[in-house]
């Protein structure tokens, strides 16, 4: 059984997160992912969408096995629960590859890190992030 992590905020579900899931699940017989709570994420705006709409959304994807929340203190604690063969990262995520794997090495995670590939677009008008798709909704409703 090879066990497959993906994680993210996943605020406003489009293409470009189908995508992700779908590469990481081909990566593997069982997908995992992980919904980053709101209080935790740092690194851009905080979710509109709470944590268990967002989680409740990714898990009725067929492609997802199981769809947790977060750690609110840790993030490797799921990780540590799930036991994955390999961790995915999305193409255009911030994270820095080499450190999470140490990271996982010093907590005896021994698991591979893999990126998933890029969706490219399939028409001119798609809309493939959030904050492209929150941009579009302002300038059209607001």
């Amino acid at each position: 059984m090879r066990r497959v992590i993906a994680q993210g905020t996943f605020d406003i579900l489009h293409p470009g997160h189908v995508h992700y899931l779908a590469d990481a699940k081909a990566m593997g017989d069982e997908l995992h992912v992980i919904i980053a709570r709101g209080e935790n994420v740092t690194h851009k705006p905080k979710p509109i969408l709470d944590d268990r709409q967002r989680r409740d959304m990714v898990a009725a994807l067929d492609v997802v096995d199981e769809a947790h929340l977060g750690h609110p203190d840790d993030i490797f604690v799921p990780i540590e629960e799930i036991a994955p063969s390999v961790v995915v990262l999305g193409y255009d995520q911030h994270h820095d590859e080499a450190a999470i794997k140490s990271a996982l090495a010093e907590r005896g995670i021994d698991c591979e890190v893999a990126r998933a590939t890029p969706r490219e677009k399939t028409y001119d008008d798609e809309l493939l992030s959030t904050g492209r798709i929150i941009d579009r909704i302002t300038e059209r409703r607001c």
